[in-house]
Formats: structure tokens, sequence, C-alpha cells
């Protein structure tokens, strides 16, 4: 599914943000990206997602290298993955339901069919009831719960995740890994980055420990 062949990225003056890196992430993996700040967590997710590409090696998602997409490419590959931010990132003057219609709208799907799976995944989520309020009305766990909602609207083969519960207590950070434990059973393909250990020691699920851009550790 997602195979790192020794990449390296380097920004301005030589600087390496990940050197040398290979990584195997088959189908259906939940794997957790861990390290300290800087460690290369974020730059690797910035590469997954195709906003950025290796400076050196190859990264194959799918079987397709990432660099060689074209621009319209790289739009129907980003349509199969969904990507959980730490702060949310939600339109603070549109309602819970209008922050997850708003995927499906983009991607041309029949209006019958936007409402019906905004509806679906907003309930599984747990907030069919909170589909008429605001971002600003909804605790951090409940908007975290939005994002996760619109991560998945349109049914990705890939979640990416970065600190998505940087800013939640423990119990509420464990109550989001439960969905993406679920999202993962499921057979989505999950990538969380945290710098939380003990949040991965409580979940149980494969790591990858980055230090200065490179591997320390697997798990």
């Amino acid at each position: 599914m997602i195979e790192a062949d020794r990449i390296s990225k380097t920004y301005a003056r030589g600087v390496y943000a990940l050197r040398d890196l290979s990584l195997r992430i088959d189908k259906g993996d939940f794997v957790f990206l861990t390290g300290p700040s800087g460690a290369g967590k974020s730059t690797l997710l910035r590469l997954l997602l195709r906003r950025d590409v290796p400076s050196e090696g190859q990264l194959i998602v799918g079987g397709r290298n990432l660099a060689e997409l074209t621009p319209r490419q790289v739009q129907a590959y980003r349509r199969s993955l969904g990507f959980v931010f730490q702060d949310f990132k939600l339109l603070q003057n549109k309602t819970v339901l209008q922050n997850v219609a708003l995927v499906p709208r983009v991607l041309g799907m029949p209006p019958s069919q936007q409402q019906r799976r905004t509806f679906q995944v907003l309930k599984w989520v747990g907030l069919q009831h909170r589909m008429s309020a605001y971002p600003l009305e909804l605790s951090g766990g409940e908007q975290q719960r939005v994002a996760i909602a619109r991560a998945i609207v349109n049914d990705p083969v890939i979640i990416l995740a970065d600190e998505p519960t940087g800013n939640l207590d423990p119990d509420l950070s464990l109550e989001i890994m439960n969905l993406f434990r679920e999202i993962n059973a499921r057979g989505t393909t999950v990538v969380v980055a945290t710098h939380d250990r003990e949040l991965i020691r409580r979940v149980g699920r494969r790591s990858v420990t980055l230090n200065h851009g490179q591997i320390a550790e697997l798990a």
C-alpha cells in the first residue's frame, strides 16, 4: 500500500527533514508515527498527502510513484485520502452538517447522496443530534469527531492524522483513537502522527519512532 524507498527530504541550506528513510505500511495497517518535535513526522505526512515530493528516493502508494503524478492525478489521489488535523480546521461559519457535507459536494456527489452519506457518518461518530450546531458551540472532542466525519465521508482508502489528540485530555484522546480503530477495522489504512507514547501504549498498535528524520525504532 505505502512503500518509502530510501526517501530523503531537504530544505534550505541542505537541512534534512527526512534522511534515507525506508518504510512499508501494508493495506489495512494501523501505524503510529512518533518521535520528538522536528523528528520528521509531519514531513512524512506532507509527502503522503502529495503536498511535497522527496528530494531523493521514491514514495510509492498503491503502486504509484507520487512524484510522477500529473496535477490531475494528484487531485484524484487526494480524493482517496482522508486527513485529520490537530486544530480541526473546521469552517466556523458553517454548521456541523455543512462542514461535513462540503466534501461530497466538492466531489460532485448527487445532492440526495450527499445528504445520506453526511448523515451516516455523523451518526457513526455520534453527532447526528448536533448537526445544526456551529463549531464554537462544540467541545474539543466533538469538534474532532466532526473533523473525523469529514475525513471519512468520501470513504477513503487511507486516513492520515497529524497529532489529532494534541488538544484533548487523555480520556477524550482514547475515545478519538477508538474511532480510528473502528475505521481501521473496516479495512482503511490508518497512519497517525503523535508524540504521546502513553496513548500509543494504551491503543496497542504498531509504532515507528523517528528521530532527526530517520527511523530510530520499530515496534
